[in-house]
């Protein structure tokens, strides 16, 4: 049956669906002999797939795992400036996975990494209805900057969907608060509280689609079960 080939790549476990297309379009698939270009579609059971000259590989085992990600990683597959990434901490699964969706640097906390390219791109997609729920620690702390959290807010000409924001402790000007939120904008909850007078000193992610964090300890990981896999779907 004819697919497109990032969707084809994805699925063999190569790459995410984005990464797939860049590998498109850096000329590194041919199909046939011919060097493919983006949009192309092809049959995996009677086409010849070639990526960097190799044969497509078959159907891999899917998996899904959960990653206790500490500060100072990266969460892309490769990383130009040499720096440390997530699927370092995610060697010993015996397989290459990729990370859903992002964490910045400085944020630590849940994240799921997975070979299975259809899973994660409908769960990063950006119409996604996943309950994220973090733990943010602030500098600067106020009542009015609370409440303006609470408010609708534009990034970059853009209205964020609705963001519950609970306030869970607090010590003069230091608070810790809990996000809810469906979006993952790029550095969402770090760019809020700075319009709102805050300075973010601490983001940990304890839950994601109903999955919690629990006592997975920092830079382990966790293969998910068949219930919690449906639970993501």
């Amino acid at each position: 049956m004819q697919e497109r080939l990032q969707k084809i790549l994805s699925a063999r476990g190569l790459a995410s669906r984005r990464a797939a297309e860049d590998i498109i379009q850096q000329g590194r698939v041919k199909v046939n002999g011919e060097t493919a270009c983006l949009g192309m579609s092809a049959d995996p059971d009677t086409d010849r797939i070639e990526v960097d000259g190799k044969p497509l590989p078959g159907n891999p085992e899917r998996v899904v795992l959960m990653l206790h990600k500490p500060r100072g990683y990266v969460t892309t597959a490769k990383d130009g400036k040499g720096r440390r990434s997530v699927t370092d901490l995610a060697l010993g699964c015996g397989l290459r996975v990729y990370p859903v969706g992002r964490l910045d640097m400085d944020s630590e906390g849940l994240l799921l990494l997975t070979n299975d390219g259809e899973l994660a791109n409908r769960l990063a997609h950006p119409s996604g209805t996943k309950v994220k729920i973090y733990q943010v620690t602030v500098s600067g702390y106020t009542d009015e900057g609370l409440s303006r959290l609470r408010e609708p807010i534009t990034l970059d000409g853009y209205r964020l969907k609705p963001v519950k924001v609970t306030l869970t402790e607090q010590v003069g000007e230091e608070a810790q608060l809990e996000f809810r939120l469906t979006e993952g904008r790029n550095r969402q909850i770090r760019r809020m509280c700075e319009l709102c007078g805050m300075k973010v000193t601490r983001l940990v992610r304890i839950s994601y689609a109903g999955l919690s964090l629990g006592n997975l300890k920092k830079g382990k990981w966790r293969q998910l079960s068949e219930d919690e896999v449906k639970l993501l779907k």
